[in-house]
């Protein structure tokens, strides 16, 4: 009996060392200690894959020319209603859908003060633009990413004027560029990274007059960016001045500068995209080392101040597609008119296609551009 007593003893004791190391088996499989999977057999939901923004092979720039929500000098009578938040509601799905939205703004967002030199427009006819600050948010609300203020507009109002008009701007998170004190600005969408630059004829607006200082601007930014897109404020203003004289132009005893050797400059050193503004009235494009050049989008969105009679109220909007490098793809001119009453219709008679049309075949015989009756550009081989 007593062998029979030990014997189950030492069965008893050799049961319990083997729970205990099973538990303990248990405990170290479930904190991975042991018997690990091999990371190669984990589901594939469980490997990190290093994230690669997708960067897009065409890239669709719209671009407008000139901007004037109403101004409220010198009497409220020149506002448009609303402040203008119904100006683009026939175009704004055109104007979202681009990767960058450009307009030249003709005036500066101030809610109050006295223009520049008070006294000497009080005996004189003179347009004055100052928009309301509220008109920012118009502005960014209808796609627009990216402004000129290179004019002679942006001084309407002096330094009080341009310092709201910034502000307003930084603000909304649009950006800007074309004077002394902020000439260009850096940016990135959707992987491409834009820089943008402009100039013109007027005080604190960096000078169109000087190429090869424009060039330095220009090839400085290409160093950084994928895509230069330049803006210009230059050429004689009204029906008068359609033309790309490729000498240099004066209207009313001021100098306006010589546009065509301005732009083929800035594509020299580096600009991808040329935007020009000013005449009030649309001008040609050219095909320049495969860089598309649109020498005036004249009138976009103006109001009362400014006359949309005839040619002065096509409102072109330019949609054009290029590659990571700058290169001209594709573009459609898409036919805009404009109306003090409703704001911007589409214009189904595509009147600023064909006027665009006739003075690029007229200005630029031997250009490698192709313009349709609707409005497409293509290149031709």
């Amino acid at each position: 009996m007593r062998g029979f007593f030990f014997a189950m003893k030492i069965r008893f004791a050799a049961f319990i060392i083997t729970l205990l190391f099973a538990s303990q088996s248990c405990q170290q499989n479930e904190t991975g200690a042991i018997n690990q999977v091999p990371k190669k057999q984990l589901p594939k939901k469980y490997i990190e894959i290093p994230y690669k923004p997708v960067v897009p092979d065409s890239i669709c720039i719209a671009a407008v020319g000139d901007i004037m929500l109403g101004t409220s000098y010198p009497t409220n009578s020149t506002l448009q209603p609303d402040s203008g938040k119904n100006s683009f509601t026939y175009v704004v799905k055109y104007l979202q859908s681009a990767d960058v939205t450009f307009g030249n703004l003709e005036g500066v967002l101030l809610n109050n003060g006295l223009p520049a030199n008070f006294k000497l427009h009080q005996r004189s006819k003179s347009y004055l633009f100052r928009m309301p600050v509220d008109n920012g948010r118009v502005l960014k609300d209808a796609g627009f990413n990216v402004l000129s203020l290179a004019n002679n507009h942006i001084n309407d109002f002096d330094k009080t004027g341009r310092i709201s008009t910034t502000a307003t701007l930084d603000s909304c998170g649009i950006h800007y560029a074309g004077l002394l004190d902020h000439p260009s600005v850096i940016f990135t969408v959707k992987g491409i990274k834009y820089g943008f630059c402009a100039f013109a004829p007027n005080s604190n607006t960096v000078s169109i007059f000087d190429l090869r200082g424009a060039g330095r601007i220009i090839s400085d930014l290409k160093q950084q960016c994928d895509i230069v897109i330049v803006s210009f404020h230059g050429g004689g203003e009204g029906p008068a001045f359609e033309h790309v004289t490729k000498a240099h132009e004066s209207y009313i005893g001021e100098k306006r500068g010589n546009v065509y050797a301005f732009a083929h400059n800035a594509v020299d050193n580096g600009a991808d995209l040329i935007f020009g503004n000013g005449p009030h009235v649309s001008r040609a494009m050219e095909l320049y080392k495969n860089r598309l050049i649109a020498y005036s989008l004249g009138n976009f969105c103006t109001y009362k101040c400014v006359s949309i009679a005839s040619i002065c109220g096509i409102a072109p909007l330019l949609k054009v597609h290029v590659n990571r490098k700058g290169e001209f793809l594709k573009a459609q001119i898409i036919s805009v008119k404009q109306s003090h009453e409703t704001g911007l219709l589409i214009d189904s008679l595509d009147r600023a296609a064909a006027r665009i049309k006739l003075l690029t075949e007229t200005d630029f015989p031997d250009n490698k551009l192709s313009i349709s009756e609707t409005g497409m550009l293509t290149f031709i081989n």
